[in-house]
């Protein structure tokens, strides 16, 4: 006698036969860089900057607050407490930039590539990042608070206790990452991904993780934090 028939041909209830709703992918940028103008001289605030290449530039302690990049790329500046406020990336590549307290509150990244960037204490907090891939490097400490994240791919990064706090992430994927102490609190999700993160470390908000899949395994790594959130001991 099967009980999962409530006599009118519909299973109990149950999760046998749901087949669990697939994630949407991210979008990734497709950026094509034309031929790039060197760039020597310093940033301004409110500065434009189309179609430039900025080359081994030490950028310590400049302000270029506001300032837009079209068309543009930075390879291997260093950006030490550059104060880069609502500045604009549209169409623009990072490429090995490092800096520590690079200030970025504010700031949109839209269809832009990071590659192999290494920051400290990065300042992003209300920053708009959409169709952004951010490959390789490690970014230590990075405040992504009220942040808005959509179409946005962190692949084969490191992250060192990065807060998310009240961010929204939308069609956001964690490809081969290292998330270590991760902010979660008051987070709105909505397809992310972390199915392949290699660890996956939950400081702060793990009630906030509706909206993103994880795997088996992961659920099972993450038990202790889901227990604990519950005040639930397990005992023998």
């Amino acid at each position: 006698m099967d009980g999962g028939d409530g006599g009118d041909g519909r299973r109990g209830v149950g999760t046998r036969g749901v087949k669990p709703k697939p994630v949407a992918a991210a979008r990734l940028p497709e950026v094509r860089l034309p031929p790039l103008a060197p760039h020597g001289g310093p940033l301004e605030p409110d500065g434009d900057y189309d179609g430039v290449e900025l080359t081994g530039a030490d950028l310590t302690g400049q302000d270029g607050a506001g300032a837009r990049f079209l068309d543009s790329a930075l390879r291997g500046c260093v950006l030490d407490g550059a104060r880069l406020t609502a500045a604009r990336f549209l169409d623009s590549v990072l490429d090995g930039v490092r800096g520590v307290g690079t200030d970025l509150a504010g700031a949109q990244l839209r269809d832009v590539e990071v590659v192999e960037a290494r920051l400290g204490g990065a300042q992003l907090h209300g920053a708009v990042l959409e169709r952004v891939w951010i490959r390789g490097g490690k970014a230590d400490f990075p405040n992504l608070r009220a942040a808005r994240l959509k179409d946005v791919v962190f692949d084969g990064c490191v992250l060192n206790e990065p807060d998310f706090a009240r961010a929204t992430l939308e069609r956001v994927e964690f490809r081969d990452c290292v998330l270590i102490g991760a902010d979660f609190s008051g987070v709105r999700m909505k397809d992310v991904d972390l199915r392949t993160v290699r660890r996956l470390e939950i400081a702060r908000g793990v009630d906030a993780l509706a909206g993103a899949v994880i795997s088996p395994s992961q659920l099972l790594d993450l038990a202790p934090v889901f227990a604990a959130h519950l005040g639930l001991r397990v005992a023998d």
